[in-house]
């Protein structure tokens, strides 16, 4: 870094060459297209593993995504009073950052705001699988200052020259590190670099990742990704979990729209909880099995005052979990209506699992699963709630018991559907997709 001296008539000329050296923000692109890949792509899990696997994840981080009541101070670095906040993922976002660019896996979170990953000089560093960012290596890397509107935004932080942050998760797993800008690359059909993105440079990082480097916060707050990127709305579209050959998609800005025929699209408002408002809340009025709309209370799902309760929607949870009200029911209907006899899943990690026909042909008719949001259905097909495998001779319902007042809606249930976060028009639309062709 150095220093240039320069007179007032040299102004205009260094400006244009800045803008000239500056790569373009998103927003000068007709939207952009980045690949997604499972957390357990190409590691030779068998189907049911796979979704053993997904349930086990889904209750950690559906204990850690469950918001308490708001409160404490914001502004010190403390052990105590940190906000409850996801850290298990599922889907994998490819970015590099610096320039040189230096690659790294990053973990698409719905549920959380920072942007990080982890840094040299390290204390403590988990394993993944790319060397470390530098930031020495960098001549885009600058720490931002205390003052800084991102550095205010922190949760918790603390000011020794620069800004440091310090964000912790509901398994205590915590970054702690340096908030810095720098610019960073999207891999795509047509690399897209977008300069002086704020991020945290964690050079003291502890929890359960699975080789990726940090996590893109894709929250709702001014720390996410997608806040700094300024674009309107943004879109992913899962494959089937069970599917390595393709690669699922996220999608920014214009790119982000539906494709699909206007009659299969839904929209549903989101709703803002003050006391949560990282989170994508949604009204959910009830749930249909079969031709039967369950007798569970429009309450059941209502978001409370004090910002507890309610029905988030998120890509870092597989399966979905219903308040134990309403799981309750749509177990009692699926136990009614599946001609099955019931098997013990427990170990599987599911409530409700029905033994499988010994004859591979048997017809096996399950009933069609009904989300009814404000203003929108959400017709699930089936293998989005009902995982079959004949190779273990079991069926069992995808879906979980949250034993709490929140409901998460999963990745699971959003496979080959296109999703749409709309944060122009505060809403959530979705259409189904044939993903892997997307």
């Amino acid at each position: 870094m150095y220093a240039v001296k320069s007179s007032e008539n040299m102004l205009p000329v260094l400006v244009l060459l800045l803008v000239s050296l500056v790569p373009p923000a998103i927003s000068a692109f007709n939207g952009l297209r980045v690949d997604l890949t499972h957390v357990d792509a190409g590691r030779s899990f068998t189907n049911f593993e796979l979704l053993q696997r997904m349930a086990l994840r889904s209750r950690a981080r559906g204990a850690m995504l469950v918001p308490k009541a708001a409160g404490g101070s914001t502004n010190s670095i403390s052990t105590t009073d940190v906000p409850v906040l996801p850290n298990v993922g599922e889907y994998i976002l490819g970015v590099s950052i610096g320039s040189p660019a230096q690659p790294l896996l990053l973990i698409l979170d719905t549920g959380s705001d920072l942007v990080w990953t982890q840094c040299q000089p390290c204390l403590s560093c988990f394993n993944q699988r790319f060397p470390l960012y530098d930031p020495s290596q960098s001549s885009t890397y600058s720490p931002l200052a205390c003052s800084s509107k991102l550095c205010q935004a922190l949760p918790l932080s603390a000011c020794h020259a620069q800004c440091l942050y310090l964000y912790s998760y509901g398994d205590q797993s915590t970054t702690v590190g340096t908030l810095a800008s720098e610019a960073f690359t999207f891999r795509s059909a047509n690399n897209v670099t977008v300069p002086n993105l704020g991020f945290g440079c964690g050079f003291l990082n502890g929890g359960i990742f699975n080789n990726e480097s940090g996590i893109a916060g894709f929250g709702r707050g001014p720390l996410s990704l997608i806040s700094q990127l300024g674009v309107g709305k943004f879109s992913y579209c899962f494959i089937s979990y069970d599917d390595d050959s393709k690669s699922s998609a996220l999608m920014l800005g214009s790119a982000a729209g539906l494709n699909g025929n206007a009659t299969t699209v839904r929209s549903t408002p989101f709703v803002l909880n003050p006391s949560q408002p990282t989170f994508y809340y949604l009204s959910l009025d009830g749930i249909t099995v079969g031709t039967t709309r369950l007798p569970i209370p429009k309450s059941a799902f209502a978001l409370q005052q004090n910002g507890t309760a309610g029905v988030i929607i998120d890509s870092g949870t597989s399966i979905t979990q219903l308040t134990t009200v309403a799981y309750k029911h749509v177990r009692s209907a699926f136990l009614s209506q599946v001609k099955l006899p019931v098997a013990n899943g427990t170990a599987e990690g599911f409530d409700l699992c029905f033994s499988l026909p010994s004859s591979p042909s048997a017809k096996v008719d399950v009933p069609k699963l009904i989300f009814h949001f404000e203003g929108a259905d959400m017709d699930l097909p089936r293998d989005n709630y009902m995982f079959q495998d004949s190779s273990v001779g079991l069926m069992c319902l995808a879906m979980l018991d949250s034993g709490s007042e929140s409901s998460i809606i999963g990745n699971f249930q959003q496979q080959n559907m296109h999703v749409v976060y709309d944060l122009d028009n505060q809403k959530l639309s979705f259409a189904p997709a044939r993903c892997d062709h997307l």
